[in-house]
């Protein structure tokens, strides 16, 4: 859920664009006649004109409220339908699989985007109404987009893997701009179909040449997006905002490093089809990061039926004379702690932010030094005790980086992956567009 959420956060207002679409049903006039259309037969469910319509409109307010040129209506027209049927597509798949977003699942997104618009939770609907949104479309379009997060995340994300061998190879051939620079980027895809001809493939890679020379010889680029990019990002004029390099598709992160705010790159042709990108911005990113670590070992016996608090207190009152008397503190924690996820390494819990622990726990190292091993204490879990094996102040710069590079990789396959997923859930549907 919590990637769920870095994924589909957004604005108040910009949920306004997603805007709840009006229902799939038709008005009759007081004369009979209806006053909505079908605009396209999805296997067996419906987008209506109406949606169509209601879409355009936000887009063409958001486009105008951002000084873009538009495009003529049946463009924008076309890439609305588009993106409508692929959401009623992934939809059905959704409910074929039957992936649900339970209503607590559903208050914690609404609670975190209330908390980002610094909004209270019980305040939300309040917020939405003097908006004119209705807070119960507003949750069900909400409901929505989180299904559809939900079914990219078990379809797609899921199946991608990362090995420690690609993070070495992509940190040692990116070097320090995937962890330290951050980068905002326009982005064009020309799809080519997976059964594309080679007369199909050639006709789209002049298509992407030309749009690119348009591109480089200054006509609008979000302008140009909006008319040809087959990309979900079309109608934001192909609008990636700021995104740090680990954030960057492969092929993408390649080029905007050679890249001055302005330029063009690409066509680069890839699975999907030809991507043509622009650099808007580059700017500095991390510094290096301290934390302060501790490195602690530990003893943890727990209380049951045939021994209550004080017994386990004295019982560790005589291990910890034990090991102040010369046992090993190792060898008596690998036969007798508790805790089945240190024990085996002797209590030892390796190097670690002590924010990590619970607070008794916290004040116990806090109070230890360097080789000192505390009194019996207790917490949630039981009864401990802990030796204070050492402290230090960490650059945590490397293990950033490299969870970036994974982040990289995994987004850049998790970009490309994406796209030749609705492809293929496009192409094994039935369409019938009527507009």
């Amino acid at each position: 859920m919590r990637m769920m959420l870095r994924s589909i956060w957004i604005p108040l207002t910009a949920m306004l664009f997603a805007s709840v679409a009006l229902a799939q049903t038709r008005d009759i006039g007081t004369q009979g006649v209806p006053l909505d259309r079908i605009a396209a037969v999805v296997n067996d469910g419906v987008v209506m004109r109406s949606q169509v319509d209601e879409q355009v409109a936000a887009v063409t307010q958001r486009l105008e409220a951002q000084n873009v040129s538009l495009p003529p209506r049946s463009v924008l027209e076309k890439q609305v339908l588009d993106r409508l049927i692929l959401q009623e597509i992934e939809e059905q798949r959704a409910k074929q699989i039957g992936l649900t977003i339970t209503d607590e699942q559903l208050n914690a997104a609404l609670q975190e985007i209330a908390t980002r618009n610094k909004i209270p939770f019980d305040q939300l609907p309040n917020a939405l109404a003097a908006q004119g949104v209705n807070y119960k479309q507003y949750r069900e379009e909400m409901r929505k987009q989180l299904t559809l997060q939900a079914l990219r995340e078990r379809d797609v994300i899921s199946r991608i893997v990362v090995t420690p061998r690609e993070i070495d190879q992509y940190l040692a051939r990116e070097g320090s701009a995937a962890a330290s620079e951050e980068f905002d980027i326009s982005h064009i895809l020309i799809a080519v179909p997976p059964a594309a001809t080679p007369a199909q493939i050639e006709a789209l890679t002049r298509k992407a040449d030309a749009i690119a020379a348009r591109a480089r010889a200054g006509e609008n680029f979000a302008k140009l997006a909006i008319a040809n990019s087959d990309s979900e990002k079309a109608l934001e004029g192909g609008d990636l905002g700021w995104r740090k390099g680990s954030q960057l598709p492969d092929f993408i992160l390649r080029l905007v490093t050679r890249m001055k705010p302005g330029q063009i790159g690409g066509p680069v042709r890839t699975a999907s089809g030809f991507h043509i990108v622009r650099l808007n911005g580059r700017r500095s990113g991390a510094k290096p990061v301290y934390v302060q670590q501790v490195h602690v070992r530990h003893i943890l016996l727990k209380p049951n039926e045939l021994d209550d608090d004080q017994t386990i207190q004295q019982r560790l009152l005589k291990i910890r004379a034990r090991i102040l008397h010369g046992e090993s503190f190792a060898g008596i924690a690998e036969t007798t702690s508790e805790d089945p996820g240190s024990a085996p390494d002797g209590g030892d819990l390796g190097w670690v932010n002590p924010k990590i622990f619970v607070p008794e726990f916290q004040a116990a190292i806090a109070k230890l030094k360097v080789g000192e091993i505390s009194m019996p204490f207790k917490t949630r879990y039981g009864w401990h005790i802990v030796q204070l094996l050492g402290r230090r102040t960490y650059d945590t710069s490397k293990d950033i980086q490299r969870q970036q590079a994974f982040e990289a990789i995994r987004d850049s396959k998790a970009e490309e992956d994406t796209e030749l997923w609705l492809q293929r859930l496009r192409d094994n549907a039935y369409v019938s567009k009527r507009m």
